[in-house]
């Protein structure tokens, strides 16, 4: 979270999936710079990938945030972080609804 394009990725692919070249816009970072940060985030399990199909009949790659939630705390001396992604509120829903249902 200390890299500032890292970041600039995380907001943009937040308001909707996109291509690496529309994040490269978004961002004002080469695609290289986009790829590798991109890289980094999938590996920590911040953003994902989909691959969709163009009106033209190509296949390509958009990018979307899997980061939910970023809740920091300082308490006592010490600095907890926090991080929620859609995946687990979807499983926690999904547990919810099931407890509500009486599924076991």
């Amino acid at each position: 979270m200390a890299d500032d394009y890292a970041r600039r990725i995380l907001v943009a692919a937040d308001r909707k999936p996109m291509t690496a070249k529309d994040l490269s816009e978004a961002c004002d970072a080469s695609l290289t710079t986009v790829y590798r940060r991109v890289s980094m985030l999938q590996n920590q399990g911040l953003i994902e990938e989909h691959r969709t199909v163009g009106d033209d009949g190509s296949h390509r790659s958009v990018f979307e945030t899997a980061l939910e939630g970023l809740h920091v705390e300082l308490s006592g001396g010490s600095l907890e972080l926090t991080l929620e992604t859609r995946d687990e509120l979807a499983d926690s829903f999904t547990g919810l609804w099931s407890d509500m249902r009486g599924d076991s």
